[in-house]
């Protein structure tokens, strides 16, 4: 069983919006239906779970039902951080009978142009380990700062990978990390795969794809919104 936890319960301060900009809309739909349609599409994928605060319940409902989101099985309550989100979407996801082998995609609503081999890649790269990133690799020279002011090194651009979601595990494996871990702990993970690869879970990197950006800011969604109006995404 693949099951994708979509994380769609951020506030998206950063986009100056009063709704979270996974909500908002484009070209007649929310920005979170372009990801959830791809996913909802592709053979390798049963089931999608999706972390959301309460109060957009039944707009999602809504919208899922609108557009016929059929591998769609529940919502998970967000958490105060990414990761208590991705716990509380873990232990939802044991309710609908998942085993220890079985596989489970995370990402972000508000990447809305995944696309299909980026998810096949999720789930092949998983023949051989524990957990899959696509990457993309750095392409301008890179320096370190701890003060933000005065350069500290030099880092070599060769050896450095940005990370992109989806990123998919093995169900039991990473579940049982997350049991183990404090809430304090979970609040200080930064990115979806650290907690594997400092566990010492085989995490194995795969090419990434450049147009899978993610909405940020207000120039990203108007990067978006002129991308669906010139040529469209997902229809």
């Amino acid at each position: 069983m693949n099951t994708v936890l979509i994380l769609a319960g951020g506030r998206g301060t950063r986009l100056g919006s009063d709704m979270p900009k996974q909500f908002l809309m484009v070209d007649g739909r929310p920005l979170i239906m372009y990801c959830l349609e791809t996913f909802n599409l592709h053979p390798l994928v049963d089931n999608i779970v999706i972390v959301i605060s309460k109060e957009w319940e039944d707009f999602m409902t809504e919208w899922l039902d609108r557009e016929q989101i059929a591998k769609f099985r529940d919502f998970a309550p967000a958490g105060k951080s990414r990761q208590h989100s991705i716990w509380y979407g873990l232990q939802k996801i044991q309710t609908l009978g998942a085993q220890n082998d079985d596989i489970v995609i995370v990402h972000d609503a508000a990447r809305p142009c995944v696309g299909v081999d980026l998810i096949t890649g999720c789930v092949e790269n998983l023949n051989d380990a524990d957990a899959a990133m696509p990457v993309i690799t750095v392409k301008d020279t890179t320096y370190m700062s701890k003060d933000g002011i005065r350069i500290d090194s030099l880092l070599n651009r060769d050896e450095l990978y940005a990370g992109q979601a989806p990123e998919s595990f093995r169900y039991g494996k990473y579940y049982r990390l997350h049991e183990n871990m404090t809430d304090d702990e979970l609040s200080a993970v930064r990115g979806t795969t650290e907690i594997a690869y400092r566990n010492g879970l085989a995490v194995r990197m795969f090419p990434g794809d450049e147009s899978n950006y993610k909405i940020t800011t207000q120039d990203d969604f108007e990067k978006f919104r002129m991308q669906i109006e010139n040529k469209g995404v997902n229809n």
